[in-house]
């Protein structure tokens, strides 16, 4: 699960709505819950050691190649329209193909009774900077 982290400049005012209500320093730098680090903190041990047991077999070029692949398939999106980008190249690289959780099937958007399918030519030009707007508006 992926968190949705926004990147905010020092100088802007703060956006309850958005980032929440203890949205400090402090929130930026400690995880919202004590159990979310120590989850961190093991999935990177395991990497970590993963990471070692294929460079001592493999050698080093192999990590940097599946470095190289994990940047180049996480950017990797389709383009908007009917489809939602899956990253399904990302996910099986990964291994995360197995999870599901609950964003998987919860609060879809597609579900809702006030959904309108994406304009695939206003999608691009908002993504190529040649029009203002959301990419995809979806609720009328």
């Amino acid at each position: 699960m992926a968190s949705g982290s926004m990147k905010r400049e020092i100088s802007e005012t703060h956006d309850t709505l958005r980032f929440g209500l203890n949205a400090g320093v402090k929130a930026d730098l400690a995880p919202p819950h004590p159990l979310q680090s120590s989850i961190q903190s093991e999935a990177k041990f395991w990497a970590d050691k993963k990471k070692f047991g294929t460079e001592a077999i493999y050698g080093s070029a192999l990590n940097i190649r599946k470095d190289l692949d994990a940047q180049i398939l996480s950017r990797f999106q389709r383009p908007p329209g009917a489809l939602p980008s899956s990253l399904l190249g990302y996910e099986a690289l990964t291994g995360s193909l197995d999870d599901f959780g609950f964003e998987d099937y919860l609060n879809m958007p597609q579900d809702s009774e006030g959904f309108r399918q994406p304009d695939m030519h206003h999608g691009m030009e908002v993504r190529l900077g040649l029009s203002k707007g959301p990419i995809c508006p979806s609720f009328s």
